[in-house]
């Protein structure tokens, strides 16, 4: 009889407070209508405490260009956030606004992801190792949630942890 494998759940809930920027073994994908847009193995993870892994991929992996655009926002950990514009590279008429994101200055322990860039999980598919993500509830952060994500501590939506 084969023994049956079960991903280990990995529980946000320990995640650091205040975060950590590591390197990630993971492959990370992010696909429009089919069209791949973005593709590495040499990213960055951030992770901290009740939230799903935000992941920054760099520059070198996106395939299509992107606009800055004027909107900013602040993070008490990281700095101040550089929002970007991208055009659906199979429809030309569709652009999509600050749904990718990235720090051009950021603060000292988060040096290491300068300049890469973070998506949020749609309108595209996102993937990690191969497996479809799905965003961290709510529409504020941006954290890719995977099958081995307790999702019991992960707050993000209305009626969840924080709110």
């Amino acid at each position: 009889m084969m023994a049956t494998l079960t991903k280990a759940k990995i529980n946000p809930l320990h995640f650091p407070r205040p975060p950590s920027c590591e390197l990630t073994p993971r492959h990370l994908q992010v696909k429009w209508n089919g069209q791949l847009i973005a593709d590495t193995k040499e990213a960055y993870w951030v992770l901290e405490t009740h939230h799903p892994p935000t992941y920054y991929l760099p520059p070198s992996s996106l395939k299509v260009p992107l606009t800055v655009n004027p909107r900013q926002s602040y993070c008490e950990w990281k700095g101040k956030a550089t929002y970007y514009d991208i055009v659906n590279p199979s429809n030309s008429s569709e652009v999509v606004k600050s749904r990718i994101w990235s720090y051009d200055d950021p603060t000292k322990g988060f040096a290491p992801i300068k300049n890469f860039l973070s998506f949020y999980a749609g309108p595209w598919d996102c993937y990690v190792d191969g497996e479809r993500v799905e965003p961290q509830p709510g529409d504020f952060y941006g954290g890719w949630m995977t099958s081995d994500i307790e999702r019991s501590t992960v707050k993000g939506g209305p009626g969840t942890w924080g709110w």
